[in-house]
């Protein structure tokens, strides 16, 4: 796990005045109510590939707190693999929100913890989960492998580059999206999925702790022939290491990946930053950060930006964690904790 504690400074200039939150704005007594004497910190503790979308979006809440308090504010970020970081939260990191890859992680802080309340799902619009993604394939110019769909990712001799998934969200799902694929093909099972994923396994031959990693290990190291990748993490690649060098390849079907947030309870009433905590989430829904979201590559929830942003997002067939697994507490025990299937059809190189 990588972590870092460095308040972001990248600069945004705001094109249209200050951002508005709609419905979602903060009362103004509640405002009234932050005190402005002194600066105040939040620590958001995220998975890896948000780096650059919290990057665009902290400095926008801090000048939006800012004009309707007064009050100087900053915001810590830690990043690592979605698992790693809820365990690090359990095991004591003083997290005011996560920002993970799936609710699995959230619940397991509620769960272990108990740090954040039972309902966290239903405290903020979409059950907390202000973007979408999905998982692609990131090939190299060309596809030489000509690696096209799910079923492509078994030929003998193909390496796929994926995170561990005891450790990295978007390893999860991208393991459900191969599952879910198999079980929708003609004539599939369970069986059949296990079957199919276990034989993809095969062909990974290292498993990072997190989807940065795994991105790093594809793109710079060149190990593999596909890396499984967040969508928004394959076009970064493109926008930042060149499409002369990569290209996404949409599978035939992936999965409606969900990262949600929320506040961890104990922290904010700790530290007295709920009002705070809480802006900062209701931000994530508003006009501005839902831009933001459009332009790092993410699937706003907002129909304005998700209209935008629609052309860069091709549209097909994806399959949820509820309608096809019966929601994340059973997706886990089922899959990823301690002597679930993945640890029974993994084997180690």
């Amino acid at each position: 796990m990588t972590t870092d504690f460095t308040p972001s400074r990248r600069g945004l200039i705001l094109g249209a005045g200050a951002a508005t939150l709609g419905g979602l704005a903060l009362s103004n007594q509640a405002l009234a109510a932050a005190p402005a004497a002194k600066p105040v910190t939040l620590l958001n503790v995220s998975y890896d590939p948000t780096r650059e979308l919290y990057a665009a979006i902290n400095p926008a809440y801090i000048k939006y707190w800012k004009e309707r308090t007064g009050q100087t504010l900053i915001i810590n970020q830690s990043h690592g693999g979605s698992g790693a970081q809820a365990r690090a939260v359990i095991d004591g990191l003083q997290a005011d929100v996560v920002t993970l890859a799936l609710a699995a992680d959230i619940n397991a802080i509620a769960d272990r913890a108990r740090s954040i309340a039972p309902n966290w799902q239903s405290r903020l619009p979409d059950n907390s989960t202000p973007y979408t993604s999905t998982i692609v394939f990131l090939v190299r110019k060309g596809n030489p492998w000509k690696l096209r769909d799910w079923g492509d990712l078994v030929k003998p001799g193909i390496q796929v580059i994926t995170p561990n998934p005891k450790t990295s969200g978007g390893a999860r799902w991208a393991y459900l999206a191969a599952w879910a694929w198999a079980l929708k093909q003609p004539g599939g099972s369970p069986d059949k999925a296990k079957a199919f994923v276990q034989q993809l396994y095969k062909n990974v031959p290292v498993l990072d702790t997190g989807a940065r990693g795994s991105t790093t290990t594809f793109t710079r190291r060149g190990i593999g022939d596909v890396l499984l990748s967040w969508e928004n993490e394959a076009y970064l690649a493109l926008a930042e290491l060149g499409r002369d060098r990569f290209q996404i390849v949409y599978p035939s079907r992936s999965i409606l990946a969900e990262p949600p947030v929320t506040l961890v309870d104990r922290t904010v009433d700790r530290r007295k930053t709920r009002t705070i905590a809480e802006g900062y989430l209701n931000f994530l829904y508003s006009p501005l950060a839902q831009d933001l979201i459009g332009k790092n590559y993410y699937r706003p929830r907002n129909a304005a930006a998700a209209a935008k942003y629609a052309a860069q997002f091709p549209k097909i067939p994806l399959d949820t964690i509820d309608g096809t697994f019966g929601g994340w507490r059973k997706a886990q025990a089922t899959h990823f904790d301690d002597g679930g299937v993945f640890d029974k059809i993994y084997q180690p190189r």
